[in-house]
């Protein structure tokens, strides 16, 4: 068990001052929990539940993970100079988060490949779109990184408050992704901050123009890839066909249903005066590591 890093993030008021302020939490603090997982006890080949489904969404979101996050990191890293303080601070401990996220998935994604499972198509796949980032104005790439931060926030919401969605996992399996889903409710605002200052000169309509039109086009690349890759690791099992389509599609929006309860999220970020932290679900976070001790460490 590690030592935490708390970021108190009390450098002053707000992320941004005067009329460029936001709601993110005054006395938010973004802990950085450096935990490992699955070293001595990997996890098994279906570890949700003996479920091939549900195991194999969360390996097709796993396997998207170290690819994404590095990119996040380097999204908002770009824009970072000449931040107030108190969001300098804000990006530090989400860079220190991301990284700890990262290392963990790369271990998860490494137990799948040696449970069997082919990874390298969502890996290649997600290589050479991101390879196509270089070329984009640095903006872009963030209005991208606010998109999926807020996917990364509202399935981390839903995983830490329906408890169907782990019920009947490997502990240590489970373990990882709800201390991954604590970690991106904390700094769920820290990208959107730094978009909103990167474009504080800009005015609302082109601000809200940019982020809406990434957001369309992330979701339905979101959706179609996640769906595709998941039905893909379920035919290496040697489970296919209409049924199975049936089946997947039920997960996603019957029970647990992630799709279908995120659903009113999605949509609040198209309204005037979005922000992560209109929401504050920091409750979940405290719900859960009292409940869940091998996430609450001594400072």
């Amino acid at each position: 068990m590690n030592a935490q890093t708390k970021f108190p993030l009390d450098v002053e008021p707000a992320s941004l001052s005067g009329k460029h302020a936001v709601p993110t939490p005054a006395d938010l603090t973004i802990t950085v929990r450096d935990e490992r997982f699955g070293r001595e006890h990997k996890p098994g080949k279906w570890w949700l539940n003996n479920d091939p489904i549900a195991t194999h969404w969360h390996n097709s979101l796993s396997a998207t993970f170290p690819r994404g996050e590095a990119m996040f990191i380097e999204a908002v890293k770009a824009h970072r100079d000449g931040v107030p303080p108190k969001l300098e601070a804000e990006i530090r401990a989400f860079v220190k988060q991301e990284i700890n996220h990262t290392r963990e998935h790369i271990v998860f994604n490494k137990a799948a490949i040696e449970a069997g499972y082919d990874l390298d198509a969502i890996d290649q796949r997600l290589e050479a779109n991101l390879a196509l980032t270089k070329d984009r104005p640095p903006i872009i790439n963030l209005a991208v990184t606010i998109a999926l931060e807020h996917y990364t926030a509202m399935m981390a919401n839903d995983f830490l408050a329906n408890p169907k969605h782990f019920a009947g996992a490997e502990p240590e399996s489970a373990a990882m992704w709800r201390w991954h889903a604590m970690e991106e409710i904390e700094h769920k605002g820290v990208a959107y901050d730094t978009y909103l200052y990167a474009a504080r000169n800009w005015s609302t309509w082109r601000r809200w123009k940019l982020k809406s039109i990434m957001m369309l086009i992330v979701s339905g690349n979101f959706l179609k890839n996640r769906w595709n890759d998941t039905l893909s690791l379920l035919a290496q099992d040697g489970i296919s066909g209409p049924k199975v389509k049936l089946q997947l599609a039920w997960y996603l929006i019957g029970s647990p249903g992630v799709l279908r309860r995120v659903f009113p999220a999605w949509c609040a970020y198209f309204l005037p005066g979005f922000h992560p932290w209109n929401h504050d679900d920091r409750a979940l976070i405290a719900k859960t590591e009292s409940e869940f001790p091998d996430a609450v460490m001594a400072a």
